[in-house]
């Protein structure tokens, strides 16, 4: 058999019963947290009279100094607590993320490194393994064109027609 639906009307009216409820309890939060400030404030902070001669305001600027220094320390503390305690939370999530196997793959940046430091990378520093990747390359020699070997060298003929004995050359070979 099915349960009875309840009618709209009522529905609105239980509603916004609730909604006037949680109101009163978040208003009374407020009133609560106010008078808790309040009431700290006068606890820590005296009344302030003016009615001071220069002695007692020295004196009242050293208390004040001495409160401030401590409370430094306390917020240098609290802080030092804080970044030890984050950084053990980062450390137990390194441990569960490596314990489940699952691993977020860091952005890789591009690294130029000769095949050298590659091997002393991979093998450690107790291999010592040059590679000489060119050392076992073929050989291939490359064949003068036939055309340079027919007209010869152009300047052997310049460099031996300058100067005097040039001359002398030329002349003698012509008688």
């Amino acid at each position: 058999m099915a349960q009875k639906k309840m009618s709209l009307s009522r529905k609105n009216h239980l509603k916004s019963l609730l909604l006037q409820i949680g109101q009163a309890m978040l208003e009374e939060e407020a009133r609560e947290a106010e008078e808790q400030k309040m009431k700290y404030m006068e606890d820590q902070c005296p009344t302030f009279s003016t009615r001071f001669c220069m002695q007692e305001l020295q004196e009242l600027c050293r208390q004040l100094h001495k409160q401030i220094d401590f409370v430094d320390e306390e917020r240098y503390d609290m802080e030092m607590k804080v970044k030890k305690s984050n950084k053990e939370i980062d450390d137990l999530k390194v441990m569960v993320q490596d314990l489940k196997g699952k691993f977020k793959k860091p952005v890789l940046r591009k690294v130029r490194m000769s095949a050298d430091a590659m091997l002393a990378a991979l093998l450690g520093s107790k291999h010592k393994v040059s590679l000489d990747l060119r050392a076992n390359l073929k050989q291939v020699k490359k064949e003068a064109k036939d055309e340079e070997k027919q007209t010869g060298d152009w300047r052997k003929n310049v460099e031996d027609k300058s100067g005097m004995d040039g001359r002398k050359k030329m002349f003698e070979t012509e008688a």
